[in-house]
């Protein structure tokens, strides 16, 4: 497994980088490291600033318990964060992406972290380290919904490992589209309740027939929850309640001028939630 994790020297970076290094060490896996010297400044700062870099990234590598006995590949670059990172993630075929979360800023609104434009020009898995680093993943939280894209999300946490022996939970928020109409309508509580079941349990059936074989693969007997609400909700409500080490989501993959106007569950939980992320994008390498 390749992992390629980014670096600004910040300590959310620390952060990030010091859980690359545990997964590495537990999945034998090649580290990368990159930082990127922004190119939009005169070009005696960029060299100043890379030399700078290069003497961080070694006294890190150095330094650091968790990159120690792995050997990482350090690497400074110049140009765009975000594009930077992408084309080092292309040049080393990186199967998931290490990056810690980033300070919002105003701009951030319009055109998005460095991590979420990541997520949207790339195709790799971004593991968002929010929390100090964890040797592994105990309790795994993975909100779901019924397309491809969320047994995606799934099966590429199992794959990379980020799934430990504990089951994961699957959460489905689901509406029941008539409950409103019924009430207006003077139905009974009874009746209500009956049908907001009845729709609770279709949904089910439906979720346990799409994720069977991925269920079939996880470990333990992994949970499978439909609750009834709004996604972004529910989602808040269950990690304040379980406090899970990880969330599992996969993206929408939209553009970025959609996700501005009409919002995306995945990226209002990497900007508000305070939990390690793993992000995967529709389409992966």
């Amino acid at each position: 497994m390749q992992i390629l994790a980014a670096t600004d020297f910040s300590t959310r970076s620390n952060r990030a980088l010091r859980q690359a290094g545990l997964l590495a060490q537990r999945g034998n896996a090649q580290l990368y490291i990159v930082h990127v010297v922004d190119d939009d400044r005169p070009e005696e700062f960029i060299r100043s600033e890379k030399r700078e870099a290069e003497r961080l990234l070694s006294e890190q590598t150095n330094s650091m318990p968790e990159l120690k006995n792995i050997q990482p590949h350090a690497k400074v670059i110049v140009g765009d964060p975000f594009d930077g990172i992408l084309k080092v993630a292309a040049e080393v075929n990186a199967d998931l992406v290490v990056m810690g979360s980033h300070r919002k800023q105003l701009l951030d609104v319009i055109v998005g972290t460095t991590l979420e434009r990541v997520l949207r020009k790339g195709s790799y898995p971004v593991l968002m380290v929010n929390n100090e680093a964890q040797r592994k993943y105990e309790t795994v939280l993975a909100p779901v919904d019924i397309v491809e894209a969320s047994i995606r999300a799934v099966e590429v946490a199992a794959k990379l490992s980020l799934i430990g022996d504990r089951p994961p939970t699957l959460l489905h928020a689901f509406t029941p589209i008539a409950k409103g109409k019924l009430s207006l309508n003077g139905a009974d509580q009874a009746s209500i309740a009956s049908y907001v079941a009845n729709e609770r349990q279709q949904v089910l059936n439906e979720l346990v027939g799409l994720f069977s074989d991925t269920l079939a693969r996880l470990p333990g007997r992994p949970s499978l929850r439909v609750d009834e609400g709004e996604a972004m909700e529910l989602i808040s409500r269950a990690v304040s309640e379980m406090r899970p080490d990880l969330l599992v989501m996969g993206t929408n993959g939209r553009s970025a001028l959609v996700s501005l106007l009409i919002g995306s569950v995945t990226e209002a939980a990497l900007r508000t939630l305070n939990v390690d992320i793993l992000a995967v994008p529709p389409t992966t390498r």
